[in-house]
């Protein structure tokens, strides 16, 4: 491979060969394509000397882990037109570990990242994406003791998360023994990478999220109603699956759009003291009717105990229709007020602080749900905001009042019935019989 396809901040990081070393990386800048350049360097160079090199790199989610060996990993080997054999091999518990291997015994393998799967391996390590990963700290502690033997590496590459958590800590400790390579995405187009800042930046049009994306900034999660490490704690790829469902009792979140927000309808399912996220359903731009009728759907397709749905301003006329439809027992109006709001959001949190809640690790879903911040109301009272983001497709924190408006469903009380069986001559001479 000609260096002239690399740009010089890539060249940079491949010619840094320190045993620990550390990328922040703009978003679209290839930090998962350079780290994976390292490891099939490193392996061939191995295998040149007949020796052999092992790396695994642990990725944030399984889908991602196969997007690291299919067009990072693969691509390179086919690119210097190196043969080698690709497995997809069983890994730990319903995971998939996707290896490459070589002739004389170098591997590359890529696996969804948890402390289970970090422990036991001796071999070169990759975190891609490490401050997105769920539960980092737990991941750190498992896998540092893997790398001891001196001859290993260890690469940790990452756009930034929140302050406070294990990739901040390696990137700003002062006593850290990282080489670290920041390239923000000024550092990226000086270097000749083409793009259009400007044009992303009002594509984005999210301060905050901008600083953190593109300009590698830290974002201090403490105004966060959810910091980023409590959503990624309840993060679990088994989530977001219909088919997944197991036939218990549900609990229906439905938040309504306006102008040009998402209308979504959230499904959580009891399993045991866990809420499991079923399905997720976004629709933008949608009649009344056609809302309705995905909340039909929902209502047909799951044992629905209760449905809280937004009833503020649009949402009057569809939560009563819903009712008529679907029971006033079953379907509840609420209105966002802001006490009502903060019982829902603390009720969110909650659920996230006592891990009884399960999401999918979808990038909207997790910038949708830190999008919510928390500020003090001229009275003192905390009051909850939230800013547009467009990791969520320019979201007004849909989802999370969605998911919010579900979870509180789950916690009042479903309604009880009971039967009782009467005799065919009490029933038809029942008053109530001859009302209906």
């Amino acid at each position: 491979m000609s260096e002239s396809v690399l740009y010089p901040y890539q060249r940079r990081y491949l010619n840094d060969t320190s045993r620990f070393k550390s990328g922040m990386w703009s978003r679209q800048t290839g930090k998962t394509f350079t780290t994976t350049l390292e490891a099939v360097l490193d392996c061939l160079d191995a295998e040149t000397q007949g020796k052999s090199r092992r790396w695994t790199i642990l990725s944030v989610s399984q889908a991602r882990a196969l997007d690291a060996m299919d067009n990072g990993v693969k691509l390179h080997l086919r690119a210097f037109k190196a043969g080698f054999e690709a497995l997809a091999v069983p890994f730990a518990a319903n995971e998939l570990a996707f290896e490459v291997r070589l002739p004389k015994g170098s591997r590359i393998r890529c696996v969804a990242a948890n402390p289970d799967t970090a422990r036991g391996m001796t071999e070169n390590l990759i975190l891609d994406e490490f401050a997105h990963h769920k539960d980092n700290r737990a991941i750190w502690k498992a896998l540092f003791p893997v790398i001891s033997r001196p001859d290993l590496k260890l690469r940790v590459i990452s756009t930034p998360g929140g302050v406070g958590d294990k990739f901040h800590e390696i990137m700003t400790d002062p006593e850290s023994v990282f080489s670290r390579h920041i390239v923000t995405i000024y550092d990226a187009v000086a270097d000749g990478l083409p793009r259009d800042v400007e044009e992303l930046r009002r594509g984005m049009s999210d301060p905050e999220a901008w600083a953190q994306e593109f300009e590698c900034q830290f974002v201090d999660a403490a105004s966060a109603w959810l910091p980023y490490e409590l959503v990624g704690s309840c993060e679990d790829e088994a989530a977001g699956i219909p088919a997944k469902y197991s036939g218990g009792h549900c609990f229906v979140g439905m938040d309504f759009a306006a102008r040009g927000d998402l209308t979504v309808i959230a499904v959580l399912e009891m399993v045991g003291d866990v809420l499991w996220l079923r399905e997720l359903v976004e629709m933008r731009r949608t009649s009344f009717a056609e809302q309705l009728s995905a909340l039909d759907r929902i209502m047909k397709e799951y044992r629905v105990s209760r449905a809280a749905l937004d009833q503020t301003g649009l949402g009057e006329m569809p939560v009563e229709e819903a009712k008529r439809r679907h029971g006033q027992y079953r379907v509840e109006g609420v209105l966002f007020s802001a006490v009502r709001k903060l019982d829902m959001a603390t009720a969110l949190k909650e659920r996230m602080e006592d891990r009884s809640l399960r999401i999918p690790p979808r990038p909207e879903l997790r910038s949708d749900l830190h999008s919510v911040k928390r500020e003090a109301s001229p009275t003192g009272a905390p009051r909850l905001i939230a800013e547009r983001t467009t990791e969520s497709g320019r979201s007004h924190a849909d989802r999370f009042w969605a998911l919010a408006l579900a979870v509180s469903a789950a916690v009042e009380p479903s309604p009880v019935y009971a039967y009782e069986t009467v005799s065919r001559r009490t029933w038809r001479g029942s008053e109530d019989n001859e009302r209906w």
